[in-house]
Order: structure tokens, then sequence, then C-alpha cells
């Protein structure tokens, strides 16, 4: 038979999740989100990604401030499901949420754990400079990502892949693992693997102030730093243009041939010296401005040698 789940997730990450489970008919006895936040020019009120799918499909919708309450928890179990999926839900669940359903709750998680456990696992991937990344499912305790792992899919990191980039390759096949996890689990067949205690590493939160760019870095720690901010929050820099010093966030990018003083212009095709090598800026963006290729940029703002990035 197939499984009632109480799904709880956010952003658009979650979608594809939510779509899968639903595609291979397990009953969603209710939807748990984040509640709607002010946004656009106008400030109104934007339901998450997950609560506008989810209302689309008619199931319904829960966006409590808290779980640790008598009363969420009897919500929670009023539910009477089998079992909880959690994909970026952006909540912390506490032990008697966790231990309220009789097959449990499990979690998709953006990297290969032990490795990136915590807020940023796909930005921190790309910023390291790792070689692959990845989804696993596991079942959730009360520590940060440390359940058992049941199954795992791995996707090789390129230097061309973007956050967004592997954001996007990451949710459809977290999709899919998560659909198979509760497939095996529907038929007592779900294995779960304690995680190793080697390799652990933590994967905190973006700042803010971690996006200027540092043009004394090797070229490649600079493009997988600039890679790993894109689009969001955006590594950036500063130029001068007419005299007046102009903010760039740089989108996307890739290895170029050159060298020279570190953050020195190199071309008039926006090749730009590092401590060692070059990087080509591919995509960028002046502040207020939409994002735009190099070469349309560079038709309303030429710049060249012997300009600096700073």
């Amino acid at each position: 038979m197939p499984l009632r789940l109480i799904f709880m997730g956010t952003p658009d990450f979650a979608v594809p999740t939510l779509l899968e489970l639903v595609a291979h008919g397990h009953e969603i006895a209710a939807v748990y989100t984040r509640a709607a936040k002010p946004a656009g020019r106008g400030m109104k009120l934007q339901p998450s990604p997950i609560e506008q799918e989810a209302r689309r499909l008619g199931i319904a919708v829960l966006t409590p401030s808290t779980l640790k309450t008598p009363e969420a928890l009897e919500e929670f179990r009023a539910h009477h499901a089998d079992a909880a999926v959690v994909v970026a839900y952006g909540m912390i669940l506490p032990q008697v949420i966790l231990d309220a359903l009789p097959l449990g709750c499990f979690n998709l998680h953006g990297s290969l754990l032990p490795r990136w456990r915590g807020a940023a696992p796909i930005n921190r991937a790309i910023m390291a400079g790792d070689a692959e990344s990845g989804v696993m499912v596991m079942k959730m305790d009360t520590g940060l990502d440390t359940g058992d792992v049941a199954i795992a899919e791995r996707i090789a990191i390129t230097d061309a892949m973007t956050a967004a980039d592997l954001h996007d390759a990451l949710a459809p096949l977290g999709a899919d693992l998560m659909a198979r996890a509760m497939g095996a689990l529907e038929r007592g067949k779900l294995q779960l693997t304690r995680q190793s205690e080697q390799g652990v590493t933590y994967a905190a939160k973006i700042d803010k102030a971690e996006a200027r760019i540092d043009w004394k870095q090797a070229a490649h720690r600079v493009l997988r730093h600039i890679h790993g901010l894109s689009p969001f929050p955006g590594a950036w820099c500063e130029v001068a243009v007419d005299d007046a010093p102009a903010r760039l966030k740089i989108l996307r990018c890739e290895m170029a041939d050159g060298s020279g003083a570190p953050g020195e212009l190199l071309d008039d095709r926006l090749s730009v010296a590092c401590k060692g090598g070059a990087i080509r800026f591919l995509e960028l963006q002046r502040a207020g401005k939409a994002p735009m290729k190099a070469e349309e940029f560079l038709r309303g703002t030429p710049l060249r040698p012997p300009m600096r990035f700073y």
C-alpha cells in the first residue's frame, strides 16, 4: 500500500520531491512549510514555492511558527501519517516530532554526507573545489544532518557549474532518490547505514561579508568562489567607471590565459589576473541592472587595460 506522508519543505529545491511522491501514488496528508513573507516592490506576502504547489494540488498547508509546543505535536500526530519527508524545510524538528510517526522522518540533503552537513552544502562544495556532490536520504535524528543514511546519488561538479546549476541538477535527482527510498520503506526493505565519523565538514550559512572577490587568490579558487555564490548573494568586486567606483557582481566566468598583478584587466574581453593565472568574466551584473553577458556589458561599459578591479 502507498504510504501516508507528511511533507515538510519550503523552497524551489523541494518542489520536485513533492511532485514525485504524488506521482508515485503516496498520499500526502499535509504539507508543512514556512509562512509567507513580504517580497517584491509592493512587499506583498509571498507564499513559499511549496505552499503554492501544495495548494495547486489541493493538499492542506500548515505554517506553524514552532513545532515545540504540545499543541503542535498533537496537530502533527492528528494527520495519522506513516512517515514524514523533509526537504529544506528551514525549521528544527524536536525529538518528540521525530518520534511521533511509526516509520520516522526522512530528510533529503544536498551533499555526500558526512561532508557538508548544514545550511549551504551546494555553495560550499563548489567553493571548496570539490570534484563531486550528490544527494542523500537519511533518517533524521536530533543532530545536524547526522542521521543514518539510506541511499545516495553522486554527480560531478565541473568548473562551469554555478550554485544554481548544481541546485537544478540535484533537485530532480533528489526527487527520484526520495521516491525510491519511500518505495523501499513501503515494502519494508529500506536499509540504513550509520554515517562515518571521518571526513565530517560543516556547510555554514553564506555570509554576505565573504562575497567580495579576493584577486590575491589563485585563479581556480577565484572561479570556484564566484560560481559557488552565483546567483545569490553574488561574488562582487569594484572597478572605476567614469571616475567613480562601480560594484559588479560576477555570475559566471572561465579560466583564461595570461598573468599580471592581482585584479589587473588583461585584455578587452574581461580577462582579469589573479595571484596565479587569470579568469574571464562571462556573465555579470552592475548594481541596479539586470544580469548580462560580457559582450553585452562591454557595449555599454567599455573597460580596457590597464584598469584594475578591487
